[in-house]
Formats: structure tokens, sequence, C-alpha cells
């Protein structure tokens, strides 16, 4: 099967028929490893699309952008992980499962573009770190499937949490700080995750300052923490937060950190897998664990 002829094919058809205004996808860059997002409009111009195992960005953020009037539905290629961020994105009210047209995409894991550079084999460049834990390759929602089922040995996804927490206090606090004092508040982490969908971030409120400009210790834990808590239990592991951050801050530990917790306090599953789920610190129920009162 040839992923990229099939998907040519097919949104070339969507587009004559008129059932999607546009479609995105991934094009090829101008480094081998370089496969960026592309937005297609013209039947005409499909043969851009491409797909290999550097199509590593999470298109379902994209779809909270405002869309020129008379669009028409939008149809985007999603992974599995990508998936999910959709599914929370119309939990959120964010995008209506009537706008879009989801072709998906069994994914093999994504290589990491920041260890291809250099690289003398590119096929040797090993898979990106959120893929090794991947709990589901495969898109939890679609209206077309392509590519074939593959099996891939996955590692356990709390590992490095887990190893975290066996350090001392003082050996935590120095990892956390040493991280959180690096970091420059570029918000990228912010603009690339699909489950930071409000249009007005707190973080960047006028009036009421939250905390300050600056890069310093306090403010940019604020920001760290309290963004990882606005995501907590919604978190759908995609690690666009980690990938983007030009710091290479460890975020998806504390991303994975939260989901532990809110498992284990909840006995909740994995985010972003049905609308009709209920999510942790998202709904209320009298049954909810109250040990803290």
């Amino acid at each position: 099967m040839n992923i990229k002829e099939d998907l040519q094919k097919l949104v070339g058809e969507l587009m004559e028929k008129g059932e999607i205004g546009c479609f995105i996808g991934y094009k090829k860059g101008r480094l081998a490893f370089h496969s960026p997002p592309v937005f297609i409009d013209d039947p005409h111009k499909v043969d851009r699309l491409i797909w290999d195992q550097y199509c590593i960005a999470n298109l379902s953020k994209y779809l909270i952008n405002e869309f020129p009037e008379g669009s028409g539905r939008i149809g985007l290629l999603l992974k599995g992980c990508d998936s999910r961020g959709l599914v929370t994105l119309m939990k959120d009210n964010q995008v209506k499962r009537e706008n879009v047209v989801i072709v998906g995409v069994r994914c093999p894991g994504m290589k990491n573009p920041l260890a291809a550079f250099g690289a003398a084999d590119l096929e040797s460049v090993p898979l990106a770190e959120k893929c090794l834990s991947c709990t589901h390759p495969a898109p939890v929602i679609y209206d077309y499937l392509l590519g074939e089922e593959t099996q891939r040995q996955m590692q356990d996804r709390f590992t490095e949490v887990e190893e975290l927490e066996r350090r001392s206090f003082d050996e935590r606090y120095a990892f956390w700080s040493g991280n959180i004092t690096r970091c420059i508040r570029c918000y990228a982490c912010r603009n690339a995750c699909p489950v930071c969908s409000c249009k007005d971030c707190y973080a960047e409120q006028r009036w009421v300052k939250w905390h300050g400009k600056g890069a310093m210790m306090g403010d940019n834990a604020n920001f760290l923490l309290t963004r990882a808590l606005h995501v907590a239990g919604r978190c759908t592991e995609c690690g666009e937060c980690e990938r983007v951050c030009p710091m290479q801050l460890p975020l998806m530990a504390i991303n994975k950190k939260l989901i532990k917790e809110t498992q284990e306090l909840f006995q909740s599953g994995d985010a972003g897998l049905s609308q009709d789920e209920e999510l942790p610190l998202c709904s209320y129920s009298l049954n909810d664990p109250d040990e803290f009162l």
C-alpha cells in the first residue's frame, strides 16, 4: 500500500466532489527530515501532499484557527495521538464533528528530526521519544483510514516519571529548578498543544498580571505548572509541547506525572478516546474521592 498515492487520490476526489474546501496535511520541506504542515485548497495541488516518518506535527490544533467564510468543511490527516487531540477539542466545543473530514493513518512511529541533523544515514535515525511509549498508534476517530496495522515494542510510558520519583527531594528540586530557570517563556508549548485551546490565555491577560513578563524562576514555574494543571486529565501525550520547546525542557515528564496521578486517583482511562468519557478535574460527581477534606 502506497499511503502517499492513496492520500493524494482521496483528497483530490473529496475536493472535486466539493466535500471539503481545504485539506491540512504534510509536504516535503527543504530538508529530507523536514515534513511541515501544508494547507491545500486546490485539487490540482494535491501532489504536494506526502507521508513519511517525519510527519510529526500534530495537525488537530490548526482547526481552532479562523478559516475564511465559505471555506467549506476542512479535511485533515491524523495519526493516533493527533486524533485524540481532535476528540478533546470536540469535547471542549472548539470543533464541530460535522465540519471536519478526517483521514486517519496508522502510524508506524515518527522519527526524531533533531536526531537527524548530521546523521549519515536517515534510516538509522531513532524514533521520537513520544513514539516509544505510544498507547494508540491508530486513529480513534476517522472517516477514511489509510495504512496497514503495524506492531512495535512499546516502553513503559511512566519510566521517566518513576525514575524521578525515586530521587531525593534535593535531587528533584535541583532537576526541576535547573530546567524551569532555562525557560524563556516563548509560549511555543502552549501554541502547539491541542488541549491548550483557550482563545485568550491567562498568561497574557494584560490587566490581571498573574505573573511578570521576565523569565524569572518564580514566574516561569507559575506558567509551566499552571499550564500543566490546566491540561491535567486531558493531555493526549502527543508530545508537541516538548518537541517544539527551543530549550528542550522535559515538559512531558510533568504531563505524564499528572496522567499517572489522575489515573491512580480517579481510575480514569487515557484522554481523547471518546467524546462521551468523563474527564477527571473537568467533571463533578458525588462519588469523587474526598480524602483531602
